[in-house]
């Protein structure tokens, strides 16, 4: 880029953290490796020492910290901590931009938006998807959602981090992706873990189970786009089996998980899932019909399964 007129360029505009957890270091730090003019605060001033003896400015408040930052990074314990930092006394945003990737839901993210905007602040909402190890390699990946004009104009600066990402410009979009993602990550730890019980009641270690299962998970995970579009359309023709075989199937991981011993409530859990959608006439369609069944309120499906 050139910096003939003396602005100065995305690697050297300053940025502030506040927050300075494990996480929050791990920011600071990849701006500081970035070249990054970097002020940090925090609540507990002595989480700052090593950054200070790397180059950082510590400031005196959270309102210091906003004021000396071309682009203010938020990574705090949740969503009542930021609104407590930037509600402070000192704390002015008007003109500031503020990317805040501190965990919540999107409803969360949607009212900082709102609040921040409302003080003439410019706001991205985001989530990290990355351990504090990984920030600033591009194994990290950090969502952001918001105005896309505001991305645009800093993502140089936040690429610091890792691999960013644009979701859109609803401000609740990353918080959605982000417990979306754990949802995926527990269900399949879950579905290996009692696979891993179920096989170890014959000898089989947990080392060689692994590469079965993760040949298994990379298998559906192909399915994915092909049942995606099943869900878009709205249309679940039995292309390789129907729902109802699948019941089957359950019932006799079910079965087996008694006979062996082994706590059975993740396929009970499965099979009454399923069982709903069989019994709201879906059992001759495939497998993604059951978004009828994720999209409903806990409680709905029971309901109209029982004729109340």
């Amino acid at each position: 880029m050139d910096n003939t007129s003396g602005t100065p360029s995305s690697s050297t505009l300053p940025v502030s953290v506040v927050g300075l957890g494990l996480m929050g270091r791990s920011l600071a730090r990849a701006f500081l490796r970035a070249g990054h003019p970097v002020t940090v605060w925090n609540r507990t001033s002595s989480k700052a020492a090593q950054l200070v003896a790397d180059g950082a400015r510590l400031a005196p408040s959270a309102g210091d910290a906003l004021r000396s930052g071309s682009l203010t990074v938020l990574c705090l314990t949740d969503y009542a901590a930021v609104l407590d930092v930037l509600d402070g006394d000192d704390v002015g945003l008007d003109g500031t931009t503020v990317v805040n990737l501190t965990s919540g839901s999107s409803s969360d993210g949607r009212e900082a938006a709102r609040r921040v905007e409302r003080r003439g602040a410019r706001y991205l909402d985001g989530a990290i998807m990355a351990v504090p190890s990984a920030i600033g390699t591009a194994d990290a990946v950090v969502l952001h959602s918001g105005p896309r004009s505001v991305f645009e104009k800093h993502e140089p600066t936040l690429a610091a981090l890792g691999t960013v990402t644009h979701l859109g410009e609803d401000p609740g979009l990353a918080a959605l992706y982000d417990v979306a993602g754990l949802t995926m990550m527990w269900s399949v730890l879950d579905a290996w873990l009692h696979g891993t019980a179920l096989l170890r009641t014959a000898g089989v270690d947990a080392a060689t189970f692994a590469p079965f299962a993760q040949q298994i998970a990379a298998e559906v995970a192909g399915w994915l786009p092909g049942y995606a579009e099943q869900v878009d359309r709205g249309s679940f023709p039995a292309e390789v089996s129907t729902l109802e075989t699948d019941v089957r199937a359950m019932s006799h991981l079910i079965a087996e998980s008694e006979a062996a011993g082994v706590n059975d409530e993740l396929p009970r859990l499965i099979k009454a899932i399923a069982d709903r959608s069989v019994a709201a006439g879906h059992g001759t369609e495939q497998y993604p019909v059951l978004i009828e069944e994720f999209s409903k309120p806990s409680g709905a499906g029971q309901a109209e399964s029982s004729g109340r």
